[in-house]
């Protein structure tokens, strides 16, 4: 058994049908089936059900599918690697980022822009549990998110590179007798008002830090909304349907016309930040030369 079959049998296991699979593999459907039919002959085992409409894994196949998925992306990777020993930098640079972090990366990435013309980036947003699945899948190569980075994979799996710890403040319509009144604010002042709050089902550790706040300032927040997405906390909070607490950082991506943005005084907690990839795995040379950029300020990585 070769890579060659390998990617047959996963463009198979993918389409669930051979003849869906020959049309992405640029084939015709008879030679695929021979293909299989060998690869079933050398194992000595059944990889597909046949017995439905599609095709579907046995237990044997499974397994193949989970193991062939590395080997074909290992092998990919030491080509590439090969590849780049005498190329520049160069071709797409895949990112993740939380929604929180956004407002991170345009300076870096015009200053890289303009270091390194050849390099262009696909950038996906989401959450930490699909970013997770993303980087494991090699989809993206970087995750910039909050920490602790709240994935399906160890710790262990990762290196982290810490970036400076980011402030929480208020976020208030700016036409509240509290916005207009205050140039900072505590706390405790947020108690009886309708408050909004940045959560998904899998990333908690940024909501439950600032529910924790709350608490140890002497009060339980009247949490009217939990959602997943900043733009739509940032809507409400506009339209005067409540208040928020987020990272300062934030807030660079949204203009503050309507609504206000306030220190709060009485808060030592900070978000942390860091850039996320999978340890003891191939980067690209424009991956590794993105990273430099942050450990050129002083910033020293951290495996975790």
């Amino acid at each position: 058994m070769d890579i060659r079959q390998l990617r047959y049998f996963l463009a198979i296991a993918n389409e669930g049908q051979i003849t869906r699979a020959a049309k992405v593999l640029n084939m015709e459907q008879p030679p695929l089936s021979r293909q299989l039919k060998q690869m079933e002959q050398e194992l000595n085992v059944t990889l597909f059900d046949r017995s439905g409409h599609k095709l579907k894994l046995t237990h044997a196949g499974e397994i193949l599918r989970q193991k062939a998925e590395v080997l074909v992306q290992q092998f990919h990777e030491t080509i590439q690697e090969v590849k780049e020993v005498d190329e520049g930098v160069l071709g797409v640079l895949s990112i993740g980022s939380v929604v929180s972090c956004i407002s991170l990366l345009p300076p870096k990435i015009g200053r890289f822009r303009e270091l390194y013309p050849d390099v262009t980036f696909k950038i996906r947003e989401g959450d930490h549990f699909l970013l997770g699945k993303q980087l494991e899948k090699r989809n993206i190569e970087l995750i910039v998110a909050r920490l602790p980075f709240e994935a399906a994979s160890e710790s262990n799996s990762y290196s982290i590179l810490p970036l400076p710890s980011d402030p929480f403040v208020a976020i208030l319509p700016r036409d509240w007798s509290l916005a207009s009144s205050h140039e900072s604010i505590k706390l405790h002042e947020l108690a009886d008002i309708p408050f909004l709050t940045l959560k998904t089902d899998e990333t908690t550790a940024m909501h439950n830090r600032v529910m924790s706040e709350c608490r140890r300032h002497g009060f339980e927040p009247t949490v009217i909304c939990e959602c997943s997405s900043v733009a739509i906390i940032i809507a409400l909070v506009a339209s005067g349907i409540g208040a928020t607490i987020l990272p300062k950082s934030v807030m660079a991506s949204f203009p503050l016309s309507v609504i206000k943005m306030l220190p709060i005084a009485d808060i030592d907690s900070e978000s942390d930040v860091g850039i996320i990839w999978l340890k003891d795995r191939y980067l690209s040379k424009s991956a590794r030369h993105f990273i430099d950029m942050f450990i050129e300020e002083d910033l020293t990585p951290l495996s975790s």
